[in-house]
């Protein structure tokens, strides 16, 4: 499942491609261009903007409108109407700067390229091939889980509502 973001969605994008899914993403283009991508490469548009929402909808593209809310709220509506999954699962996750799908790396391979700290206290690496960032679960992936937790917990909620 393919998807085009536009400006204001910058944060979803991160969380999407940590996920696994491919999430194109540019804050300098207009919605005349957001529209023309996602018919082009059949990618659903999640936009923040009304506008954009209501056009993309009259030319039957497949877009969605996202609610200001929390990012866990955000992840579990997107998880219910597209059918996403919640899990993080390093071998399908993408660079959350590039898209690009990151790789295992050896620890003896970025010695010097991280903190010694770091390199110190954990063991397993990623990599970007594209942009060279290099990823590990550090500290912040308590925040991680807990907000994916946050998404699903909201998830089963939903799923309990009668509509």
């Amino acid at each position: 499942m393919k998807f085009l973001t536009d400006g204001m969605l910058g944060k979803l994008t991160r969380w999407l491609r940590l996920l696994g899914y491919d999430v194109k993403y540019s804050r300098s283009l207009n919605d005349e261009q957001l529209i023309e991508i996602a018919k082009r490469e059949s990618r659903n548009l999640l936009t923040r903007d009304l506008k954009l929402y209501r056009q993309a909808t009259v030319q039957n593209i497949n877009s969605f409108f996202v609610e200001r809310t929390t990012e866990a709220k955000k992840l579990a509506s997107l998880a219910k109407r597209f059918n996403l999954k919640l899990d993080f699962d390093v071998t399908v996750s993408r660079c959350p700067m590039c898209n690009a799908q990151i790789k295992p790396i050896a620890k003896e391979e970025i010695a010097g390229k991280v903190p010694e700290t770091t390199a110190s206290y954990y063991d397993e690496f990623w990599k970007c091939p594209n942009c060279e960032k290099i990823y590990w679960q550090g500290a912040h992936w308590k925040r991680i889980n807990k907000t994916l937790e946050e998404a699903k917990e909201v998830l089963g909620h939903d799923k309990n509502e009668v509509y």
